[in-house]
């Protein structure tokens, strides 16, 4: 069943439900006409929002709706061709003039969620009192939640079209640094992708040389990313100030429509269990290691005994999709679907993304999936948390536009379950005495993802949550970024990982701190949901599927507290992170028993 992974077998996708290509005359044609389509809304309830009936103002919103869905598809195409070829000088100058006429026609209707904004409560009440407006609830739920955050009309206007030459251009310098990055390893030039991939090696060798070569790579261009870090996070410090936010992740409690007080209890819960988590099973595979300490490309390294073992794409395809039809058979169609007609583009290459993601792009055309498959088993894992993101966002686009995309935290609801049902199912397929090894390997494999996508994803909150609170009493350096990476990974992963200066500098190839400030935290939260969703559905709970289903057909209609009351879950309750935590505790102690 297992055979090494041929690039020729791995798909990449289709773009031709968008365009046939970059030079279709129909992106010209489309853009002159949703252009025109948003300064006639501009003209027709620039000013008059407040004097709307509620008919009126219903019809605005479809309005709206569908100027979005066609300045977002247009958009989405652009960044899809980017991400595949972030190298190629073509693409990228065509999705910065895309992204800067959309900018610009997007202007023209800046002041629709605006205008919504300065409505008194009582204006307000009486809009929402109608059947069609009503419909659009939990959108005006969202877009009234930063009322207190909005500044003028020109100063709207004038961030919203500098944001091209701002935050989104450094942006566009650190995708474009990466992926031209080349590192020198035993004469070979390999992208960041490959180099990540061989930390991964059952070669210890190749792992160090794969890690100090990195380690060596990002020193050269420290200056670059410390500059980049720097500047984004005091453009963030001014912005949120003007807009009188409280902290530097406040913004982002708001965006993914959760308490500040939840956000903390999560992470303290995370920070508090390091020594039961990280420490404990590090230390367990130091002695699985033979050694006191583990060097820190040994972090994920296979087990001693672990075969190298690759995975075809056929492989992995089949085993996302049985776990999937294992669960539910909905689900696995819908994941088919992205296999079927080409959504997923899957070979590594030079200059493209070295990430993985599912862009939801807009209902009326469908997610596309980035991964880069090596054949390894955390690939199919990226695989089965790419469709889980997939399947979801299919089973929201009905909500439409405005209300299909979920806030991030419970973005990774779907994607985590995904892994940990394939995980539970390749694991059920093994003879717990005949196998006991694959069975501690697979196991160890599954808590280390859970390092990963817990303790780490916290760490790296820190570690931004350290970095955003400095820079405003000015610019630090690429010595004190390093120093604070550094004390925050020596106490997340604990006594048994030793660390050298070639490791100082990893921080500056997350993207995650260039993009989405203040992103990371939704991994953690998503995992520890998942642990205590799969901690209900394994104990049996009535109907669970469906009331699964549901959940992710919801899209961003609900709030957290909503989506979990019917499993019998509440964030906000101290002990619902403990729940989740136990879980990847229990895993540890069933390799403590195996040992």
């Amino acid at each position: 069943m297992m055979a090494s992974a041929n690039p020729e077998n791995i798909p990449s996708w289709d773009l031709s439900d968008f365009y046939s290509g970059p030079d279709a005359p129909e992106i010209d044609a489309d853009l002159g006409k949703v252009s025109d389509k948003a300064t006639g809304f501009e003209k027709s309830f620039q000013g008059r929002v407040a004097e709307l009936s509620p008919t009126a103002f219903a019809e605005a919103i479809i309005d709206f709706e569908s100027l979005t869905q066609d300045m977002h598809r247009i958009g989405s195409y652009a960044q899809l061709l980017y991400a595949a070829d972030v190298s190629n000088p073509d693409t990228a100058r065509f999705y910065q003039s895309i992204h800067e006429r959309i900018t610009d026609i997007s202007t023209h209707v800046l002041f629709f969620t605006l205008e919504i904004n300065r409505l008194d409560e009582e204006a307000f009440t009486n809009l929402i009192a109608d059947s069609a407006v009503a419909h659009y609830g939990p959108w005006l739920r969202d877009v009234r939640a930063f009322r207190d955050h909005e500044l003028s009309d020109e100063l709207e206007q004038l961030l919203h079209q500098k944001s091209v030459t701002g935050r989104s251009s450094w942006s566009r310098l650190f995708d474009e640094t990466m992926a031209d990055m080349r590192i020198d390893l035993d004469g070979e030039q390999l992208t960041l992708s490959d180099t990540l991939n061989r930390l991964s090696s059952t070669d210890g060798a190749v792992r160090k040389a794969a890690a100090k070569a990195l380690g060596q790579h990002l020193s050269g261009q420290v200056r670059l990313f410390s500059l980049i870090t720097n500047t984004l996070s005091k453009d963030k410090e001014i912005e949120d100030r003007w807009r009188s936010y409280a902290a530097p992740m406040s913004s982002r409690n708001l965006e993914n429509q959760v308490e500040d007080d939840v956000v903390e209890a999560l992470v303290s819960a995370v920070k508090d269990a390091y020594p039961r988590l990280s420490h404990r099973y590090y230390a367990l595979k130091a002695k699985w290691f033979g050694v006191d300490q583990l060097d820190y490309w040994d972090r994920n390294a296979p087990l001693p005994d672990q075969a190298d073992r690759t995975y075809s794409w056929e492989d992995a395809r089949s085993t996302v999709l049985d776990a999937y039809g294992g669960f539910d058979p909905q689900m696995a169609e819908i994941a088919f679907t992205f296999f079927d007609k080409r959504w997923i583009d899957a070979p590594p290459r030079p200059g493209k993304d070295s990430g993985a993601f599912s862009h939801p792009t807009v209902p009326s055309v469908h997610p596309y999936i980035l991964m880069n498959f090596h054949g390894k088993s955390r690939d199919v894992m990226t695989l089965a948390h790419e469709l889980g993101h997939g399947v979801h966002q299919v089973l929201a686009a009905p909500q439409g536009t405005l209300m299909c995309d979920t806030p991030l935290t419970l973005a990774e609801t779907a994607s985590v379950f995904g892994e940990m049902l394939t995980f539970q199912s390749m694991l059920a397929t093994l003879d717990g005495d005949k196998d006991a090894n694959l069975c501690r390997i697979m196991i160890a494999g599954k808590v280390e993802d859970m390092m990963n996508t817990v303790v780490r994803q916290v760490a790296f909150h820190e570690f931004e949550r350290l970095v955003h609170d400095e820079r405003q009493n000015g610019e630090l350096t690429a010595e004190r970024l390093g120093d604070i990476w550094m004390q925050i990974q020596t106490d997340s992963l604990g006594p048994a990982l030793r660390f050298d200066d070639d490791y100082r500098n990893y921080w500056a190839y997350i993207p995650h701190f260039i993009h989405s400030p203040f992103y990371v935290y939704a991994y953690a939260f998503g995992d520890c949901l998942v642990n205590s969703l799969y901690d209900v559905f394994d104990g049996g709970h009535p109907g669970f599927q469906a009331k699964y289903l549901d959940m992710l057909k919801a899209g961003g209609t609900l709030r957290h507290k909503e989506l979990l009351a019917p499993f019998g879950l509440d964030a906000s309750d101290p002990q619902f992170w403990g729940r989740g935590l136990s879980v990847i505790s229990r895993m540890i102690d069933d390799l403590e028993g195996m040992d």
